[in-house]
């Protein structure tokens, strides 16, 4: 590790490092390579969707290399390590090319994606991490069984991943939304696990990638992370509470994500399965929309409100966790 032979063996000095050596990651990334990135053709029925015309899209390529390449200075890279990268490569390379074809990939396409990675993933925190969990930190752990938490983990990814995807269509709410709750993750997984244990540098390496994507991101934007950030990010963020052992903390310190994104799913899941066209009929979905459609919302306030909400959620959450 580069960056422990450069700063020794202050603890404090070498976390400043790797956060630092994220952020500088991205923002050069961003800045000398953003141009060559497709643009946004605007999306048709998103509100305000329009807006986002002519825009770099697919960023989520250049943040997620980045964090790789911090990755491979700062952390150890065993086996379980190098899986978790290279899932996140995948994630973001699919996202990547989703964003970039002149059609869009169908469902079943990425949904096969979404599987094989997130299967891969699950088995791979159950082979290293076991499959004993617990509700909160000094509370009796229970062990599930390793296929059903394998099961349950896939189902865990898989959600993460689509809700985060769903969030990002208000400048800087995808990435604020997930600050908070890789922050969230960060102070769980540094109780239960260590400052300098690899998921710990990791999450916190992302944090920092967040920060100076964010510098391009906020409104009005220069740049969109598409789907080449946001399902990388979602993959991060349902690894990150598995590994800690407090899979059920993603709930609270997530659930302005779930509520975002899962409500357009609930209600697409419910449409084709009942065929009613009435559930949710005045709701209009990701949540984000209907607050700027129906509630005359600007995209700041939506951005600034959702954040507090899961800020003042993940704080209580942490402070029972503490």
């Amino acid at each position: 590790m580069l960056i422990q032979i450069l700063c020794g063996d202050s603890v404090p000095l070498r976390v400043l490092c790797c956060g630092a050596a994220a952020f500088l990651l991205t923002l050069g990334a961003i800045v000398l390579c953003s141009r060559f990135l497709p643009k946004d053709h605007g999306r048709e029925f998103a509100v305000n969707g329009a807006l986002s015309k002519g825009k770099a899209r697919g960023a989520g390529l250049l943040l997620i290399l980045a964090l790789i390449a911090a990755a491979v200075l700062c952390i150890p890279l065993s086996v379980e390590y190098i899986i978790y990268l290279a899932a996140l490569f995948i994630e973001m390379l699919s996202g990547y090319l989703d964003d970039a074809a002149e059609k869009p990939w169908g469902e079943l396409k990425k949904g096969i994606i979404d599987l094989v990675v997130a299967i891969a993933v699950s088995a791979t925190v159950c082979l290293y991490n076991g499959s004993t969990v617990t509700l909160l930190p000094g509370m009796a752990a229970f062990t599930i069984p390793a296929p059903l938490y394998i099961v349950l983990g896939v189902i865990l990814i898989w959600a993460s991943i689509n809700v985060t995807n769903c969030s990002d269509g208000v400048d800087g709410l995808c990435a604020s939304l997930s600050m908070v709750t890789l922050m969230s993750v960060f102070l769980l997984l540094r109780k239960t696990a260590g400052l300098e244990a690899p998921m710990s540098m990791l999450v916190w390496m992302a944090v920092l990638m967040l920060l100076a994507y964010l510098w391009f991101n906020c409104s009005p934007s220069r740049i969109l992370m598409g789907d080449a950030g946001s399902r990388a990010l979602g993959l991060l963020i349902a690894a990150a509470f598995m590994v800690s052992g407090l899979p059920f903390l993603f709930i609270p310190c997530a659930l302005l994500l779930i509520i975002d994104g899962g409500m357009g799913l609930l209600k697409l899941t419910v449409l084709r399965v009942t065929k009613s066209k009435t559930f949710m009929k005045n709701i209009r979905t990701p949540i984000h929309d209907h607050a700027r459609k129906n509630k005359g919302w600007s995209d700041t306030q939506v951005v600034t409100r959702f954040t507090i909400l899961q800020l003042l959620l993940s704080a209580v959450t942490i402070f029972l966790a503490s």
